[in-house]
C-alpha cells in the first residue's frame, strides 16, 4: 500500500515509520519545520513530503495517489494550548481530510486517546462513544476530530479509523524518558488521589496500527490497551523500582495545576517549550479505563504484553 504518515518526525510517528520500513509498504512521510529523527537513504520504498498541515493548499500533492493516511501530526508542550489546540486537533484533520477526499485515499487512521469519553473507571468504561463531555481542551478538539472525520466519511469511499490508545510506555517514548529523567533527579511528584490509567506497551501500539492498515473490514472506533489497568501511582512506583529509584513525591492535588501555570508562564517568557501546561494536567486527572473487547475482536486478538509486569522488560 501507498501510505502517508503525518508527524513522521514526531515520537509516535518516527517509531511507526520504522517499523513498517522493512515492509513492503510505500511510505510518505509527512514533516513540517522538523527533520526526520531517522535516515532513509537506504530505503527505496520511502520518501519526505514537507507540508504544513496548517495550509489546505499544499495537501493536495501529499495525498496523491495515497490509499492509507495514518495521522499523528499535532503541537505538544507549548504554553497554552487552549489557544492553538483547536487548530492543530480539529483544524488539521479537516484540512487532512478534505484533501484525503478529493485524491481518493481508501482509510484515514486517526490516532486518539480514551479520555474523549471523560472520566471512566474499570466499572464504567469508555467505548465508542461520541457524546462524552471532557473536561480538558486536548481531549474537547480531539472529540471533535473524530466526530468530524465519521461524518465526513460518510457516504463515501474513505473509511475512517480512530484509534483511541491507551498510555503508551516502552523505551524512547517521550513521557516516559521524561519520567525516568525526573525520577533520577528525585523531581517527579504525583497528587495522593488514585487515578486509573489504561496503558499500552509500544510493540503492541504499533501492531494494532499496522493491523489498521492492512486489515480490510477494520472501520471505526476501537480502544486499544492492554488488559490490566491500574492507578497511575502504582504505574510511576512500579517503573521507579524497576529503574531502582525512589518512588515519585506524593503532593497535594491543588499544588499541580500552578506548577503548570508556572512552566507555561516560564515557557511563554523565554519563549520555549512547555513540558507541563494547565491543560496537561487537567486531562492528566482523569481516570481513563476502555472497552477493548472490539480491539480483540477485529484488531489484535491477544497482546504480545498483555500487562505492566510482562512490559516492564520494555523499560
Amino acid at each position: 500500500m501507498r501510505i502517508l504518515i503525518t508527524g513522521a518526525a514526531g515520537n509516535l510517528g518516527s517509531f511507526l515509520a520504522r517499523r513498517l520500513l522493512p515492509g513492503p509498504h510505500q511510505l510518505r512521510l509527512l514533516v513540517h519545520r522538523r527533520e526526520l529523527p531517522f535516515s532513509i537513504t537506504t530505503a527505496p520504498n520511502a520518501s519526505v513530503c514537507r507540508a504544513d498541515l496548517g495550509n489546505p493548499g499544499a495537501l493536495s500533492e501529499a495525498c496523491r495517489d495515497v490509499e492509507c493516511i495514518v495521522h499523528f501530526a499535532g503541537v505538544l508542550f507549548a504554553p497554552r494550548p487552549e489557544k492553538f489546540l483547536t487548530r492543530t486537533n480539529l483544524g488539521y484533520v479537516q484540512n487532512l481530510a478534505t484533501a484525503a477526499l478529493a485524491s481518493g485515499v481508501g482509510r484515514f487512521i486517526l490516532i486518539s486517546f480514551p479520555h474523549v469519553e471523560g472520566e471512566t473507571f474499570p466499572e464504567k468504561r469508555a467505548t465508542d462513544r461520541l457524546d462524552g463531555h471532557p473536561n480538558s481542551v486536548h481531549a474537547q478538539t480531539r472529540l471533535a476530530a473524530e466526530r468530524y472525520l465519521l461524518a465526513a466519511c460518510e457516504n463515501t469511499n474513505m473509511t475512517p479509523v480512530v484509534l483511541r490508545a491507551g498510555m503508551i510506555y516502552g523505551r524512547g517514548v517521550l513521557m516516559i524518558e521524561a519520567a525516568r529523567w525526573l525520577l533520577r533527579h528525585r523531581l517527579l511528584a504525583v497528587w495522593r488521589e488514585p487515578t486509573w490509567e489504561h496503558l499500552l506497551a509500544l510493540p503492541d501500539f504499533l501492531t494494532a496500527v499496522t493491523a489498521a492498515i492492512e486489515a480490510t473490514h477494520v472501520s471505526g472506533i476501537y480502544n486499544v490497551a492492554d488488559d490490566q489497568p491500574l492507578t497511575l501511582q502504582d504505574f510511576l512506583d512500579a517503573i521507579a523500582a524497576h529503574w531502582g529509584y525512589a518512588k515519585p513525591w506524593r503532593c497535594p492535588r491543588w499544588l499541580f495545576p500552578l506548577a503548570g501555570a508556572g512552566c507555561e508562564a516560564t515557557a511563554s517568557i523565554l519563549g520555549t517549550k512547555s513540558p507541563l501546561t494547565r491543560d496537561f494536567i487537567r486531562i492528566g486527572m482523569v481516570s481513563s479505563v476502555a472497552d477493548t473487547s472490539r480491539m480483540k475482536r477485529e484488531l489484535l486478538p491477544k497482546l504480545a504484553y498483555p500487562s505492566l509486569n510482562t512490559g516492564l522488560v520494555l523499560l
